[in-house]
């Protein structure tokens, strides 16, 4: 069995002092999504995110999310971001392009840029399930947020 005595781990900081976080919501079902917004905020506030330190930019819906994550991402204003949505199947193939390009443009904004950022757009089968899972996942989200942004910083 292995021995890991001189191993140095780094530790979950989830102190959000002083950090600056910026959060792209989209409009496409807005209650979803409202949802999402409060149980993040409520969680960043409470992690010791200071309210004017957290910056909302909304957007029609979740394809929009990239770009605007991107832009924030680029203006050295933010230590970490989170993207807020909410992608309910259809009857149409329509929810599987949003779903994986919303995904893939979070992605790679994070990794071209090296700014965290925090998923919390929903996919879900129907309402009642995003309605489910709203606060569980904005609170989540916020925590991921924050454990990021610090990890990088001890990087």
């Amino acid at each position: 069995m292995a021995k890991y005595d001189d191993i140095i781990e780094t530790e979950r900081n989830l102190d959000g002092t002083g950090l600056k976080v910026g959060l792209v919501m989209s409009r496409f079902n807005i209650d979803v999504c409202e949802g999402l917004l409060g149980a993040c905020t409520e969680e960043l506030i409470k992690l010791g995110v200071a309210q004017k330190d957290i910056t909302l930019v909304t957007v029609p819906g979740a394809l929009e999310i990239p770009l605007a994550l991107r832009k924030m991402a680029h203006s050295g204003k933010f230590d970490a971001l989170v993207a807020l949505g909410a992608v309910i199947r259809g009857e149409t193939y329509h929810f599987e392009l949003v779903a994986n390009e919303s995904g893939n443009g979070v992605t790679r904004i994070q990794l071209d840029t090296g700014v965290p950022i925090a998923n919390a757009i929903l996919t879900t089968e129907t309402d009642e399930q995003a309605l489910e899972r709203m606060s569980i996942k904005g609170k989540e989200a916020a925590m991921v947020t924050i454990e990021m942004a610090n990890l990088l910083k001890q990087l």
